[in-house]
This record gives structure tokens, sequence and C-alpha cells, in this order.
């Protein structure tokens, strides 16, 4: 997940709505540190599941990384300013965007992480292998 998580950091566009799904414990935060990491950022990445976001500021743009997954009712993503949150330079990255339906817009990029008998299998949307997106540069991470 690391590694894959690496392969698409810098394929991803300034203002991408990222939705990962999977089941509790198939890598989805994993995920998202191999693509900050990616990115050259080594401040740890943890769940928010309980803080419900985290935010990755580099000095071009920012990464907020949603868990929805103790989110009571959709509209609570509004009492923390979701929709200021969406958009610009911004990357919003949602685990558990089923549980935010009817507030989050579409998704850029729906991203499916399974498992498998021989460990994960991820579904990745084709555009993120374009070569319109390879290697962008993004900047430098500012560790806070």
């Amino acid at each position: 997940m690391v590694r894959f998580g690496e392969s698409i950091a810098n394929r991803i566009p300034a203002g991408s709505v990222i939705f990962l799904h999977g089941d509790l414990g198939a890598g989805k935060t994993t995920l998202v540190r191999g693509l900050i990491s990616g990115l050259g950022c080594t401040v740890p990445v943890t769940s928010p599941t309980y803080t419900i976001v985290e935010s990755y500021v580099f000095n071009e743009f920012i990464i907020y990384h949603f868990d929805l997954y103790r989110l009571s009712e959709p509209d609570e993503l509004e009492s923390i300013g979701v929709r200021d949150m969406i958009g610009g330079e911004a990357i919003s990255i949602f685990e558990w965007p089923e549980r935010g339906r009817g507030v989050l817009p579409i998704a850029d990029f729906d991203i499916i992480i399974n498992f498998s008998d021989d460990g994960r299998t991820i579904e990745v949307p084709e555009p993120l292998f374009d070569e319109d997106f390879l290697d962008r540069e993004r900047g430098v991470c500012l560790e806070t």
C-alpha cells in the first residue's frame, strides 16, 4: 500500500477529490501514508478516525485526509467546514466516503481496495496512469 501510494503521489492534480473504499484494515490510511511520503513529506501520517480530518501542508498546496468512519450524519461535515477544504489547490482524500453522501462532491478518483487470497487488490482509475499526470512538481512539505 505504501509503494502504491508513492507511485501515484505525483500523478494527482491539484484540486482533486479522492474516495478510498475498502473494509476496515484494508490499507486506506497506509495508502495515504505512502502518497504523502511520495511527495517528500516525512511527518507522521496517522488515521484521522477520531479527529475526522488531518492536514498536510506543502508550500504550494495542502492535502486534507478525512476518515468519515465515525461520522453519525453527513451534515456533521458542514460543521467542520468541509466545503471550504475542497477545491482550489487542495487535494482532499476521503476514507468511508459513503458516510458523507449528499454533502461530498463527486470524486475525481475512486480507489477500491479489496482483500484477496494473495493480500489485496486495488482498483484504480486509469487516468492516474496517464502520461499527462506523470511527475508533477509539488513543492516542499512544511513540517508543522
